[in-house]
C-alpha cells in the first residue's frame, strides 16, 4: 500500500514537472527570441525571461535529483544536488525581483526614498540578475565545500568523529539553507505586503473621489497582487519543504515526500501560467501557436 501511494505521488510529480518544463520553456524562447532580436527587453519581461529559464532548469534538476536519491545514486546525486543549490538559490532571488519590481512600480507611495528607487530600478535590472547569478555560485561554492568536508571526515573509521561530523554537516546545510534562503523570502514577503498597503491606500482615496470609467492603478495592482498572493501560498510552502528538507526529517522514499514536491513544485508550475496570461508578449505569442496548429490538425 505505501508502495502504490508512493507511485502515484511520483507519477503526478513527473507529469506535473514535464508540464513545467514545456511552460518555462515556451516562456525562456518567446523571451530569449525578442531579447535578440530586438536587443534589449523591458526590465519586467527580462526578470521573467530570467526566471523562466531557471525554473526550467529547476524542474529538469529536481526531477533527476530525486530519482537519484531513490535509487541510491548519491555519489551522482552530490554532483547534480550542487548544481541544484546553484539554480534554487538563482530561482529564489530571481522571484524576489520580479516581486519587489512589481511593488516598485506599481504602487504609489510619495517618500523621496521610493521614488529614486521607482526611478533606478529598470536601470539596475541587469546588476540584480548579475548579482544573483553571483549569490548563486557562491551559495553552490558553499555547498560543495561543506559536502567535501563532510565525506572525508565520515570516511573516516572512528565512530564519534562520524558521528559528530554529521552532525556538523545538518547543522552547516541549515546555516546555509537560512543565509542563502530567508533573506529572498523575506523581501518577497516585505514586497507583497507593501503592494497590498499601497493597494488599501488607494481604494481609500477613491472613496474621497469620483472613481473614473477606467481605474487603471486598480487594475494594475489588482493583477499583480492576483499574481503574488496566489504564488506566496506555494512559495511559502515550497520554502517550508527546503527548511524540512534541511533537518531530514522526511525521508525520499516516503510517500509524503513525493506528495510535497508534486505540490510544491505544482504551485511553481501555476505561478508560470499566471504569468503567461498576463503578459501581452506570451498571449499574442500561443495565439499564433494555436493558429498554426489548426491547420495541421484538419
Amino acid at each position: 500500500m505505501p508502495f502504490s501511494r508512493t507511485f502515484i505521488f511520483m507519477v503526478i510529480f513527473c507529469m506535473q514537472s514535464l508540464a513545467a518544463l514545456l511552460q518555462n520553456g515556451f516562456m525562456a524562447t518567446v523571451l530569449g527570441r525578442e531579447w535578440v532580436r530586438s536587443q534589449g527587453l523591458p526590465a519586467g519581461d527580462m526578470i521573467m525571461a530570467c526566471l523562466a529559464a531557471s525554473r526550467f532548469c529547476l524542474h529538469g534538476i529536481s526531477i533527476v535529483n530525486n530519482f537519484l536519491t531513490f535509487a541510491m545514486l548519491f555519489t551522482l546525486k552530490n554532483y547534480f544536488f550542487i548544481l541544484w543549490d546553484f539554480i534554487n538559490t538563482v530561482n529564489f532571488w530571481f522571484t524576489t525581483w520580479l516581486a519587489i519590481f512589481y511593488c516598485v512600480k506599481i504602487s504609489s507611495f510619495s517618500h523621496p526614498i521610493f521614488f529614486w528607487i521607482k526611478w533606478r530600478i529598470s536601470r539596475s535590472v541587469p546588476r540584480l540578475l548579475l548579482g544573483s547569478l553571483i549569490l548563486g555560485g557562491l551559495s553552490a561554492i558553499s555547498s560543495a565545500t561543506g559536502n567535501t568536508i563532510a565525506f572525508q571526515m565520515m570516511a573516516c573509521e572512528n565512530y564519534t568523529i562520524s558521528y559528530r561530523t554529521m552532525a556538523f554537516y545538518v547543522y552547516y546545510f541549515r546555516c546555509h539553507s537560512v543565509l542563502m534562503w530567508v533573506v529572498p523570502f523575506f523581501l518577497f514577503l516585505l514586497s507583497i505586503i507593501l503592494l497590498m498597503f499601497s493597494l488599501y491606500r488607494h481604494l481609500e482615496q477613491m472613496r474621497y473621489h469620483r472613481p473614473r470609467s477606467h481605474d487603471y492603478s486598480t487594475q494594475a495592482h489588482t493583477m499583480a497582487l492576483k499574481s503574488l498572493t496566489f504564488f506566496l501560498i506555494f512559495y511559502t510552502s515550497y520554502f517550508l519543504f527546503l527548511m524540512i528538507s534541511a533537518t531530514h526529517i522526511v525521508n525520499v522514499h516516503n510517500s509524503w515526500h513525493w506528495a510535497w514536491e508534486a505540490i510544491t513544485y505544482m504551485g511553481i508550475s501555476l505561478h508560470s501560467s499566471i504569468l503567461i496570461l498576463n503578459n501581452h508578449k506570451m498571449r499574442k505569442a500561443l495565439k499564433i501557436k494555436f493558429s498554426d496548429l489548426r491547420p495541421a490538425r484538419s
